[in-house]
């Protein structure tokens, strides 16, 4: 399967949409908003660029995408007031799955304005934003054109099943489970670790190439506090979903074929 033409968020903005069902993605954002503005203050000040450009990888659409950019605008305006320095301009590159849902963002972006212009008597800093499609797990972007990356909620999701899971004839080796249960094989639980392993060290290549240096990362990715891969926090939404899949499957009436020869 490639993820890359079939995995995104819901697009939209429907009742079951990403954008309308995304508040547990904001409650982690919120949680590090601190650490997000220093960072990006701390590059600014110690770079003062005349364009700052800024990544936000795995994107998604709906409000969190603009939420962290509006975020960073105000919090570099800030410093640069207190410097007594104009603002940079803002380059920002959103970036998603080729099949994200883009032409959401795209119709959002007059009303983001509007907003960022509210109380400014049009003084409001120079905004340049493009969509950039592709996956993290490789280069995105030309050399050394970014100050800080920005990813929530993505790195978790790795660029493929990992091939371990499954034997010499192509047989899952964690069959009738959709993660790594209480009951999987050992086998299972490293296959995912070295595929985590394989794609980080490919993300973490990567940006190094297109950051300045000096530039920065904020990474908010889902993880656990102990080695135990079985517990609470993580363990009981893949439970849930795997029980859904199967009473879904208990439902589906078995398909007869008639022979019309």
């Amino acid at each position: 399967m490639d993820l890359e033409k079939v995995f995104h968020m819901t697009e939209g903005v429907g009742v079951t949409s990403y954008a309308r069902n995304s508040s547990l993605q904001k409650k982690a954002s919120d949680m590090v908003k601190h650490i997000t503005t220093e960072t990006v203050q701390e590059i600014f000040l110690a770079t003062t660029p005349k364009s700052l450009g800024v990544a936000d990888l795995g994107c998604s659409s709906g409000p969190n995408t603009f939420t962290v950019i509006k975020d960073i605008v105000e919090a570099v305006e800030g410093t640069s007031h207190k410097m007594l320095h104009p603002p940079p301009e803002f380059r920002v590159y959103l970036n998603d799955l080729p099949t994200n849902d883009f032409n959401s963002i795209f119709k959002a972006l007059p009303e983001f304005y509007r907003e960022l212009r509210k109380g400014k008597n049009g003084g409001s800093p120079s905004i340049f934003i493009g969509g950039f499609a592709g996956s993290f797990y490789g280069r995105l972007f030309p050399n050394n054109c970014l100050h800080f990356i920005y990813s929530s909620y993505s790195l978790h999701w790795l660029s493929r099943v990992p091939p371990a899971l499954y034997d010499e004839k192509g047989r899952s080796i964690n069959k009738g489970h959709v993660y790594i249960s209480a009951s999987s094989p050992p086998q299972v639980s490293q296959a995912y670790y070295q595929q985590f392993q394989e794609d980080f060290t490919l993300f973490l290549r990567s940006r190094s190439e297109e950051l300045i240096a000096g530039g920065r990362m904020a990474l908010i990715f889902l993880g656990r506090r102990g080695p135990d891969h079985v517990d609470r926090g993580n363990y009981f939404f893949w439970e849930l979903l795997s029980r859904s899949f199967g009473h879904l499957i208990a439902k589906v009436p078995p398909v007869r074929f008639q022979n019309i020869f």
